[in-house]
């Protein structure tokens, strides 16, 4: 990835997700972008290559607020993406939480066609610039239904850790009809294996939560086996990926916005896949309102 330049942020938000998505679809005019019909392959990955060392630029200063911004010669000295916009954020950057967020962004780079990658090709698709597509994508992602579970797996964590009885959170979350989050995907019928990744490194980085963590991925699984034997329900991405960036002492409402720098990677793969084909994305739909009527009936 480039060295992610300074991004001015003219008026933080206090939304890190709303500044990232204004963030970046400005920088298609200030950056004199083109359009993607008028780029060459090479261009493409040039214009997506510096945007998405923008977004974790964006998402960094967006987190630090008003405080200083810290020079481009400190971030310089972060050996990896994730050093450098610790540094940025922080002015520092611990082993142990660098570990934690590239673990994390290698582990949600890519995932096919989900939401917010959808989206960024319908984006594409049009021949609009690499910056509206991105920003399309980050708009996408800022609902709590894609990327943002795992802000609600350390809500269930904090209960757990409470109450000390795994089992019976689990029992009472299913009897009152709500979901346990951080269980089941879309794709995947057994475990999803970038929680098996997180886990891992759970366990390595030391994580105090890992001992209520495992009880509640038991008692759930064990659960949702009971409850839904016909349907998989089994440990997603979602649930550890909550206790690794913890670790790196991320706040909760900034998950969103980490999960979009993870997933730069693969929005512009897919954006560089939607360009070669040329085609325009045009969903048909069928009507299923009230039937026609004729004009002696109206």
């Amino acid at each position: 990835m480039p060295q992610a330049e300074h991004i001015e942020l003219q008026d933080p938000s206090g939304s890190v997700m709303a500044d990232l998505q204004a963030g970046l679809a400005t920088l298609g005019p200030k950056w004199g972008l083109k359009q993607l019909v008028d780029l060459e392959p090479e261009e493409t990955r040039d214009d997506l290559g510096r945007l998405s060392a923008a977004a974790l630029s964006i998402v960094a200063q967006a987190a630090r607020g008003r405080a200083p911004v810290v020079p481009e010669s400190e971030v310089e000295q972060g050996e990896i993406a994730a050093a450098q916009f610790l540094i940025r954020w922080r002015g520092e950057a611990d082993p142990k939480h660098v570990t934690a967020v590239d673990t994390y962004w290698v582990s949600a780079a890519e995932h096919g066609l989900n939401a917010s990658t959808f989206t960024a090709r319908i984006a594409a698709s049009t021949g609009a610039d690499c910056a509206a597509a991105m920003s399309a994508a980050v708009g996408a992602l800022s609902g709590p239904l894609h990327g943002g579970a795992p802000t609600r797996v350390l809500k269930m964590l904090d209960e757990v850790e409470e109450t000390g009885d795994a089992d019976a959170y689990v029992r009472d979350l299913l009897d009152r009809g709500e979901r346990i989050m951080g269980f089941g995907h879309r794709v995947y019928r057994a475990e999803d294996p970038r929680a098996r990744v997180l886990r891992r490194t759970a366990r390595e980085l030391g994580s105090p939560r890992v001992e209520v963590a495992e009880n509640l991925e038991r008692a759930a699984i064990e659960a949702l086996r009971e409850a839904h034997p016909d349907r998989p329900l089994e440990t997603n991405v979602e649930f550890w990926a909550a206790v690794v960036l913890e670790i790196a002492q991320i706040p909760p409402p900034m998950y969103p916005a980490m999960f979009g720098c993870a997933r730069v990677a693969g929005w512009s793969a897919h954006i560089i896949e939607q360009q070669r084909t040329g085609r325009l994305i045009r969903p048909s739909a069928r009507y299923v309102g009230p039937p026609a009527h004729s004009l002696a009936e109206a």
